[in-house]
């Protein structure tokens, strides 16, 4: 079983902690944190570029000019693609991004990542972490008493407003909840 030392908001070691195996001791499988990760991205973007096709583009109901006698070619419709304010051919138009995931797959990525990131010493328990006042300030000195520098995700068990908004102006930390994890 990994074991992780037990730190307090200060900084200082309290003790030692043992880590479930079902989760911080799972085979690490790249190719599946791979795909979960691009299907998370992938959830986060919004398809709403949009084009306006031929039938949706404002006028050009009549004909430009007939059919034969002018010695031009011929047209139908303003509306065409080849007029200026036109129709657009094959413009993108609103589309959803999310990729599906099967539960077992997303499950089996998430306990590979918290596996290699035991095994790298990147995972941190602290007891006991709460402020009392909405300050940056303390956020910061309570990341460096933990050594937690780079990008940081802090899971909390429970939504916490103070810790939340002490936080939200750091820009390599995260704040994540342990059920949205």
């Amino acid at each position: 079983m990994p074991s992780v030392s037990v730190l307090t908001a200060t900084g200082t070691k309290k003790g030692s902690i043992e880590l479930a195996d079902s989760l911080f001791a799972a085979p690490v499988r790249t190719p599946l944190i791979h795909q979960a990760a691009m299907a998370q991205l992938a959830g986060r973007r919004v398809g709403t570029a949009d084009t306006l096709t031929r039938g949706e583009v404002r006028g050009g109901g009549k004909k430009p000019w007939r059919q034969k006698g002018t010695g031009r070619a011929r047209q139908g419709s303003k509306n065409s693609p080849q007029w200026r304010g036109g129709g657009v051919v094959f413009g993108p138009h609103p589309r959803d991004y999310t990729v599906k995931v099967n539960a077992k797959v997303r499950r089996a990525a998430l306990r590979g990542t918290l596996s290699a990131k035991a095994a790298d010493g990147a995972v941190k328990v602290v007891e006991g972490f709460k402020l009392d006042t909405i300050q940056t300030k303390a956020m910061v000195e309570r990341l460096a008493a933990w050594e937690a520098a780079g990008r940081v995700l802090l899971v909390l068990a429970a939504r916490d407003e103070i810790v939340e908004r002490s936080a939200a102006s750091l820009r390599g930390l995260r704040i994540s909840l342990a059920d949205s994890l």
